[in-house]
């Protein structure tokens, strides 16, 4: 039996939601889902990002951001997923849209965007892609 895939789960939720027009949404928490969110919100994807506890059980809770009506966030795509890992070399990472959109990577030295990778040298696995 395979485990699921919480970012994809996450990803799909948050896009969704974005899809119903809704102010929040909540993902279940991971340290990696987290950094997620908060490069989502650093690079002007999402509003807010809170982590909320109950007991033992973590959220994080996701304020969506909109533009005059319209999404900040147009599109989520998972890149690399458990069955096939999708791994690039700081010569190789890709440009989103012609650097409209981001690529996020799981580096060495934790998650960055594709931009912030190649400031550093440094390669990873291609999570997601965002535009």
């Amino acid at each position: 039996m395979s485990r699921s895939d919480i970012v994809a789960d996450s990803l799909t939720i948050i896009r969704n939601a974005y899809r119903a027009e809704k102010e929040e949404t909540v993902i279940s928490y991971s340290k990696l889902l987290f950094n997620l969110a908060e490069i989502l919100k650093r690079e002007g994807y999402i509003d807010n990002v809170s982590v909320m506890e109950e007991g033992k059980k973590k959220w994080i809770k996701v304020y969506l951001k909109y533009i005059k009506g319209q999404p900040a966030l147009r599109g989520l795509k998972r890149i690399s997923k458990p069955s096939l890992r999708i791994y690039a070399g700081v010569k190789k990472i890709p440009r989103v849209l012609e650097s409209k959109g981001i690529a996020i990577l799981t580096t060495s030295q934790g998650l960055l965007t594709d931009s912030e990778a190649r400031a550093r040298k440094v390669g990873g696995e291609i999570i997601c892609y965002v535009w």
